[in-house]
């Protein structure tokens, strides 16, 4: 089938630790349920599913344009959504904090040799709260010892060998290119949710400064243009974009009327085979359609839960 056209289917830190202990369960590493919700493929991704096909009848998403979804509620320990889920894409700057958890797995085996200074951490929130690319291309050299033009692989093979049940449809084999024009690295969404899934059960280290990292303000398609996330919702995030592609994956921690925390992965790519005529009307096109996504699984999780 051509995949194309396959759309079937408080402080900020208080609150995160909040929302992480609540009853997220003892699930495996990296390998939350795949469950869908009631009915076929789910309610939500019914309606994802019919949005994103009324987009390619308005010419708001094109025919060479593909996309995937993947939306998980921790609160149920449901898969609310999986679209295209498992299909490699480019990942652009949201191979970031792979290369950040990269860094982590080698200050866990050896801390005087990999220190989370406050130079790692600067490096670390320039890479993903500015998106700066030289910033990632230096911790891809720190993270490896082999000849320069090997650590990026050498880099992924490092996740694969620590959680390669997390990191199972990841390419990372560039630096970020002068001009910003990465094409070449990959990942699925599945590959963001299982390791969002990861990192909020803190099954990973570093998991405690990855959501930091993650939350801190920054610009996003996922709360940030919508009109339904209100001002109370956290969203712990990274975006990437390039003339090929516009994504965002993320954790929205939602807050509920009876003033407990409600968290959901949201996880929206949308793939271009043919460069746009105008890179950027095309990148804020395909970014509102990411947040109205954000916005409908937000209203129907504000039914279920209540929420603010």
């Amino acid at each position: 089938m051509d995949i194309y056209n396959k759309d079937f289917s408080g402080s900020r830190r208080s609150l995160l630790q909040a929302a992480t202990a609540l009853g997220l369960g003892t699930l495996a590493l990296g390998t939350p349920g795949i469950s869908l919700a009631a009915g076929e493929g789910g309610n939500l991704q019914s309606k994802v599913n019919a949005y994103v096909k009324a987009q390619r009848r308005k010419g708001r998403v094109k025919p060479d344009e593909a996309t995937s979804w993947s939306i998980y509620d921790f609160t149920s320990g449901t898969k609310l959504v999986s679209i295209n889920e498992d299909v490699p894409r480019q990942a652009a700057s949201m191979i970031k904090p792979f290369v950040a958890q990269a860094y982590f797995y080698r200050h866990q085996a050896a801390p005087s040799r990999y220190p989370y200074s406050a130079e790692v951490e600067s490096l670390m929130t320039s890479m993903i709260r500015h998106s700066r690319n030289q910033a990632t291309n230096e911790l891809i050299a720190r993270v490896s010892s082999k000849p320069w033009s090997s650590r990026p692989k050498d880099l992924e093979q490092l996740l694969r060998s620590h959680a390669g049940n997390v990191f199972r449809d990841v390419e990372i084999v560039e630096y970020i290119p002068k001009g910003g024009r990465t094409y070449r690295n990959k990942a699925s969404a599945h590959d963001y949710s299982r390791f969002l899934y990861a990192m909020w059960n803190d099954r990973l280290p570093g998991s405690e400064q990855m959501k930091y990292l993650l939350g801190l303000p920054n610009a996003d398609r996922i709360r940030q243009g919508t009109h339904h996330l209100p001002d109370t919702c956290e969203v712990l995030d990274k975006t990437g974009s390039t003339a090929h592609l516009c994504g965002n994956m993320g954790i929205v921690v939602a807050r509920g009327r009876d003033g407990k925390a409600y968290p959901y992965t949201m996880i929206g790519i949308i793939e271009k085979q043919s460069r746009p005529s105008s890179y950027g009307q095309w990148i804020r096109d395909r970014g509102n359609v990411i947040r109205e996504v954000s916005d409908l699984t937000y209203r129907e999780l504000r039914k279920q839960y209540n929420l603010v």
